[in-house]
């Protein structure tokens, strides 16, 4: 996809301007990163606030088998860390227990994602997750549902899980989810018969982000997760495609896709009482900061903050000009080469 950007970029603005881009001054993360690197986790708190408890997919492929599926380990490791740092525990889940199918790509790694898979603490309770059936609720102030595109098979419809976020939720705890994550949410009913989505402001992968992705999506799905969403009753709330939308209704808090992790923990910190930690925003957030300037207040706006801001990942801008030039919003893939060029 890197190389299709450039081509774009080549037959708008030519060489030069690829050139003029120096990709190579912002070098990708460390494999070698731990989480003596993430600046944050260097004032953790103790884990005195309690525990989250985060749900992972156990649904490995599509069902035609041919497709992967699995849950996405950039929506975990972000937001486990940020759990961590401010004064929680974190265990992990799934519907079948043990190691889930993780799904990982490479090109959206960043440093958190890399002390996930070098913590040796966080991989033993990623491969021995605990299965849902086996989970006390009582024991968690929150829950936090991982995207994936397996969640859309597993998540519904599983008694565990229901009972998991009722009581977590009745109890006056806090519910999270980002990108497909919210399809656990889909048919929780509370005790008085009430659905917990009914008029509730919610986010979740949009249709727009889900086609584009996969042509057939309608086809290869049992539904599409924003139409279910407002199927079973929620206010659905769509933000631009593949930039940070968090929504927070009271204690329910959702993420619309990979890049709302981390907002999408950091306010269910809030909505658990707490003032998020102290931590500086990596490249990928700076650029999406620019990227809902832009779609938010115009050119002229992300112009001035991407000025700001010379640090935001030019990759991921560029990546946003390739799917506007894909889509045929070519003025909008000039501008946003533009900002990428800085």
């Amino acid at each position: 996809m890197l190389f299709a950007a450039f081509v774009l970029v080549i037959g708008i603005g030519g060489v030069a301007y690829v050139r003029a881009l120096d990709l190579d001054s912002q070098p990708p993360a460390s494999a070698d990163s731990t989480v003596a690197d993430l600046d944050f986790m260097r004032d953790a708190m103790p884990a005195t606030r309690g525990k989250i408890l985060a749900v992972l997919t156990s649904t490995a492929h599509f069902p035609d088998g041919k497709k992967k599926a699995g849950f996405e380990l950039t929506e975990l490791s972000r937001a486990y860390y940020v759990f961590r740092a401010n004064g929680y525990e974190v265990d992990i889940a799934s519907p079948q227990g043990g190691s889930p199918p993780m799904r990982l790509d490479e090109e959206d790694v960043v440093i958190a994602d890399y002390a996930f898979l070098n913590d040796a603490e966080a991989r033993a309770k990623l491969e021995a997750s605990l299965r849902l059936r086996d989970v006390y609720p009582a024991r968690y102030a929150a829950v936090y549902f991982v995207g994936g595109k397996g969640t859309m098979f597993d998540f519904p419809n599983d008694p565990d899980l229901q009972r998991i976020v009722r009581t977590v939720y009745q109890a006056g705890g806090v519910i999270g989810a980002v990108c497909h994550g919210p399809a656990a949410l889909l048919d929780v009913a509370l005790d008085d018969g009430t659905p917990l989505l009914r008029g509730r402001r919610v986010a979740g992968f949009s249709n727009a982000e889900e086609l584009f992705l996969i042509k057939d999506a309608r086809d290869r799905f049992p539904y599409l997760l924003q139409d279910r969403l407002v199927e079973k009753g929620a206010r659905y709330v769509e933000g631009p495609m593949y930039v940070d939308t968090t929504v927070v209704d009271g204690r329910l808090v959702t993420g619309q896709n990979p890049w709302s992790t981390w907002s999408t923990a950091e306010a269910m910190v809030r909505a658990l009482g707490h003032e998020p930690v102290t931590r500086a925003p990596g490249r990928d957030e700076l650029a999406v900061r620019v990227l809902a300037a832009y779609h938010r207040d115009g050119m002229e706006a992300a112009r001035m903050l991407r000025a700001t801001l010379p640090e935001a990942d030019t990759r991921l801008l560029l990546m946003h000009a390739l799917v506007a030039g894909m889509q045929g919003r070519l003025h909008e893939a000039w501008q946003l080469q533009a900002l990428a060029l800085g």
